[in-house]
């Protein structure tokens, strides 16, 4: 996910200065995806050079101190309208650590190298991956039926999780790969 677009999305609520943003965003997330004020800062910075978001004024905070508002600009309530209406997709490409390590481990498997039986390494994770559904099974038991970051990201990861196992399974069912001809390309 993207930050910029995230606090873009809070300005089009209403203009709000860097720590208000911060805390905002905390907020919305439950703390799942912490940002520091620095972070937030270069943000805005950025915004504000793209022309998305504009200064607004600025108020007296909590502290006492001066902090400048923003406002988000008519180019930045496109790119949000465009953010929000368009679907997110992971990469058809997406690195995964789990499918490169099966390929390699079958690939060794093939060529008699003994340093992991392929098996076992399925069941370990598939251990693994019914742990984690477990727990976040247990956290997500803890948490409101609504539609906060919290649930939805435990809600995702559970679905995730489910899919591994199934994948798991599935890979278990698959040819193990043949022998690589030292002589092609």
């Amino acid at each position: 996910m993207s930050i910029k677009l995230a606090l873009l999305s809070l300005l089009a609520d209403h203009p709000r200065g860097v720590g208000q943003l911060r805390h905002d965003f905390e907020d919305i997330t439950k703390h799942t995806w912490p940002v520091n004020v620095g972070q937030v800062f270069q943000t805005i910075q950025r915004l504000e050079r793209d022309g998305l978001i504009a200064h607004h004024g600025s108020e007296i905070g909590e502290t006492g101190r001066s902090a400048d508002i923003y406002a988000i600009t008519q180019a930045g309530r496109d790119v949000v309208h465009d953010w929000l209406t368009t679907a997110s997709m992971r990469p058809r490409d997406d690195r995964d650590e789990l499918v490169i390590k099966i390929a390699i481990a079958a690939q060794l498997a093939v060529s008699h190298t003994t340093m992991v039986n392929l098996r076992e390494l399925i069941q370990t994770q598939r251990r693994a991956t019914m742990s984690e559904l477990r727990e976040i099974t247990r956290l997500k038991a803890q948490t409101p039926a609504e539609q906060s970051a919290e649930r939805l990201l435990y809600e995702r990861r559970i679905f995730d999780l489910e899919a591994e196992a199934r994948w798991l399974d599935h890979v278990e069912t698959l040819a193990t790969p043949r022998k690589h001809d030292d002589n092609s390309i």
